[in-house]
């Protein structure tokens, strides 16, 4: 027995419309930071604002992988894909966190050879202060997305969000090691900061990548998720059901709940289809971004207590 969320309640399929908007502003972002930080480099000369610019271009193409993987997820379950789309959201983060591990290479590459052969900064003044800007910007998307991201338990959006959170700091970083040369003169420090600029960036990429993996490998859901719908079997215990066979998995914004139900082999049919009914209403009352599947089986019947692994 499966059931849907009510009809008056959105669709898995106009949420994940809604959330490309929110890809749209990722790439506004994106373009509005390159030409920023790509001036501030060329004010400045500075390889650390260099590899702050080089992350912005994977910011770009992360935000451009993010609205065609946001589309896809929209797209309604079909006879090939009964669950739907929504595990393309782990394509778009995985994809990300490999851009994220190519720019760290390029940045740790261009900070070496000006470690050894520094060179002066120029306008600094300036550059630092584009460079602020584009800061804010980035972080003024990166709360929104985050906010949406976890709202509609979106992959996508939390992966750019968090990156761009990341480019924040990376870039309060660089500013500061920029503005400690300009005022010691200490020339070292200005690629120095951006090799630790390539460090931070590796570690957000692994944790992405990391992320995406246990996401295709039908990860289950939460261990507070899980809690929740505890809890909800936890009542109907009280009232003499039971329950085996729990299994979950998360797939994009949207995550599977099975679990058998065991009731008192006397019952109708109907009579176990309408606790079934309201079982299933309330885990998605608790969680009301998944879909239930309960399977029915009399508690007296040995053979019930046999099936709970999943090859049976």
């Amino acid at each position: 027995m499966t059931t849907e969320p009510a009809g008056t309640r959105p669709s898995a399929h106009t949420k994940a419309q809604s959330l490309t908007r929110y890809a749209w502003l990722s790439i506004a972002t994106a373009l509005a930071t390159i030409v920023l930080k790509g001036v501030a480099w060329k004010l400045t000369g500075s390889v650390g604002l260099l590899s702050d610019a080089l992350e912005s271009f994977v910011n770009l193409a992360g935000a451009l992988m993010a609205l065609a993987m946001l589309s896809l997820a929209a797209t309604p379950a079909d006879d090939n894909h009964a669950y739907g789309h929504g595990k393309a959201e782990y394509f778009s983060s995985a994809f990300e966190g490999f851009l994220i591990l190519i720019a760290a290479v390029s940045i740790g590459y261009a900070a070496f050879g000006r470690l050894l052969a520094p060179q002066a900064l120029e306008d600094v003044g300036v550059g630092l202060a584009v460079s602020v800007v584009a800061s804010v910007i980035n972080l003024a998307t990166a709360r929104i997305l985050l906010r949406v991201g976890r709202e509609a338990k979106s992959i996508t959006l939390e992966a750019d969000a968090h990156h761009l959170l990341t480019d924040v700091w990376t870039s309060v970083g660089v500013i500061l090691g920029v503005g400690l040369v300009w005022v010691s003169g200490w020339l070292w420090l200005d690629p120095a900061i951006a090799l630790l600029v390539a460090v931070n960036i590796v570690w957000t990429g692994w944790q992405l990548l990391r992320r995406s993996a246990a996401g295709l490998m039908d990860v289950s859901m939460p261990p507070e998720e899980i809690r929740a719908i505890e809890a909800v079997l936890a009542n109907y215990r009280s009232q003499g059901l039971d329950f085996h066979a729990l299994r979950t998995r998360q797939s994009g914004a949207r995550a599977f709940v099975i679990l058998h139900v065991l009731v008192p082999g006397r019952w109708t049919v109907q009579e176990g289809h309408d606790w079934s009914e309201r079982i299933e209403a309330d885990i998605r009352a608790a969680l009301p971004h998944v879909h239930v599947t309960t399977h029915l089986e009399p508690q007296e019947d040995p053979v019930s207590l046999v099936d709970e692994a999943l090859d049976r």
